[in-house]
């Protein structure tokens, strides 16, 4: 195991894999199918090429090296965090034991469906985004959707390193199918209902990169915490490179709120449509549903199948080791959201069980961070309105608000008045039609959108109008 990566290699990594000729072999044998992917399904914007971070460490500093790259032949490699000598299980029934480095047999099956969850969400967000790059409001903006492309590619590959590794022909077989299934399709849709919305356009992809990215962020930390220790070391080093997805969420709403209300106090209107700028209101919209449905991504308000996760080792909590109990929860509750006598309310469960709340809850948590930036430059600018996060109730398909309707405020009305006032909270049809009409192509170095700020400041101390992306 060394720090730096092995860039003479043909898969570049920092896991000695010229040691094992038989797994060398096997992932480069799966790595043209992965060519053959991207190619069909990665970016469709023709490049000559892109100003990209490439990962060369795994330490704490200097991990990153810039430079123009054609995409295709980005350096997709596997890194695995920095071994930590005796290492100890944190949690569950094994906590205080050795970490493992080999797949025990009980939990053979558990590991392996966790990893490929995880596995297919990279690759589906790829395919989502595929078209955006056409309708780019910068070339800075070009640049970053790209970044995020290309290290969703290489969290697949991660993934599929630890199926090649430690899953035998099991795990390749499910190594294949991840290039098989795709984002929308009927035949073969990917695992998790948000990885199969359409990302259409840009307001769009800075809310997945800011809700549904950031829904990634907290499984892989619970994965962070595992007692397999290759798991836990790969999630480490993901995580690493999954904050820039959610800087381009955050930083992107930020930057679309600013110009909405330059637009508003220039013209004196609430209505910058007419402006060629997206209403206060619609931006609500969006957030509201792709809050709402990267909630429904943690699953049920109780798991059983989370319960146990968490007893063998699998998966542990969000910063698990600065949790202030026993890290067993044999004895302990939590409250978790519930139907009571036909209101929305809570019901008591065990600790164990609810592990899922106990995840939702740190999320939503950090979701109104991003709440409370945007909402500051909306009262720095003198505007009244605010941005607010819809009730955990509010439009859910998954756990315990499935049977019911709810408004953001989280009062149950019925089915006919949801259909009735959904418009008013959910993007409609001409929401959608007046964001894509937007969505003009701004491909020159320096210039931008008029419906979008420019940064604050560029990428690696690069300014806003250096050439970040060549077209072909």
């Amino acid at each position: 195991m060394t720090t730096t990566a092995d860039y003479g290699e043909k898969i570049p990594n920092n896991v000695d894999l010229r040691e094992d000729r038989r797994l060398q072999r096997a992932l480069e044998s799966w790595q043209p199918n992965f060519l053959s992917w991207w190619d069909s399904m990665g970016p469709s914007l023709p490049t000559q090429d892109v100003y990209l971070r490439t990962a060369v460490n795994v330490g704490r500093e200097g991990w990153a090296h810039f430079g123009h790259v054609a995409m295709r032949d980005y350096r997709w490699g596997i890194f695995l965090a920095d071994r930590k000598e005796d290492r100890r299980i944190a949690f569950g029934q094994h906590k205080g034991e050795p970490v493992w480095q080999k797949v025990p047999g009980e939990y053979r099956a558990d590991l392996q469906r966790l990893i490929v969850i995880q596995g297919d969400t990279e690759p589906a967000s790829v395919e989502q985004q595929r078209n955006l790059g056409a309708t780019a409001p910068s070339l800075y903006d070009l640049r970053n959707l790209f970044q995020v492309n290309v290290e969703e590619g290489r969290h697949l590959w991660a993934m599929v390193y630890l199926l090649h590794a430690y899953f035998g022909r099991e795990g390749r077989e499910e190594a294949e199918e991840l290039l098989h299934r795709n984002s929308g399709s009927e035949e073969s849709p990917r695992i998790l209902g948000a990885f199969n919305e359409e990302t259409p356009d840009w307001l769009s992809f800075f809310m997945f990169t800011y809700f549904t990215d950031r829904d990634g962020k907290y499984q892989l930390g619970t994965l962070k915490e595992s007692a397999f220790d290759p798991l836990s070391r790969t999630c480490e080093f993901m995580l690493k490179e999954e904050s820039h997805h959610m800087f381009v969420g955050t930083t992107g709403i930020d930057r679309v709120v600013q110009r909405t209300v330059e637009l508003m106090r220039e013209h004196d209107t609430d209505d910058v449509i007419a402006h060629g700028g997206i209403p206060l209101e619609v931006i609500q919209k969006y957030v509201n549903f792709h809050y709402s449905v990267s909630l429904d991504l943690f699953g049920g308000e109780t798991s059983t199948n989370v319960a146990n996760y968490f007893t063998a080792g699998l998966k542990g909590r969000w910063a698990e080791e600065r949790r202030k109990d026993d890290h067993r929860l044999t004895d302990d509750s939590i409250m978790v959201d519930a139907i009571v006598d036909g209101t929305v309310g809570q019901t008591e469960v065990a600790a164990l069980v609810g592990l899922n709340t106990d995840l939702r809850r740190e999320y939503i948590s950090d979701c109104q961070n991003g709440l409370n930036r945007w909402n500051r430059i909306l009262e720095e600018a003198g505007v009244p309105q605010r941005l607010r996060l819809p009730h955990a109730a509010f439009n859910r398909r998954v756990g315990a608000f499935t049977g019911i309707e709810a408004t953001p405020e989280g009062e149950i009305i019925s089915a006919e008045e949801w259909e009735r006032r959904k418009g008013g909270w959910l993007p409609t049809d001409v929401d959608k039609a007046h964001v894509r009409s937007l969505m003009q192509p701004v491909h020159q170095p320096g210039k931008i959108a008029a419906w979008i700020a420019p940064p604050r400041q560029g990428i690696n101390g690069k300014p806003f109008d250096y050439d970040y992306v060549h077209l072909a």
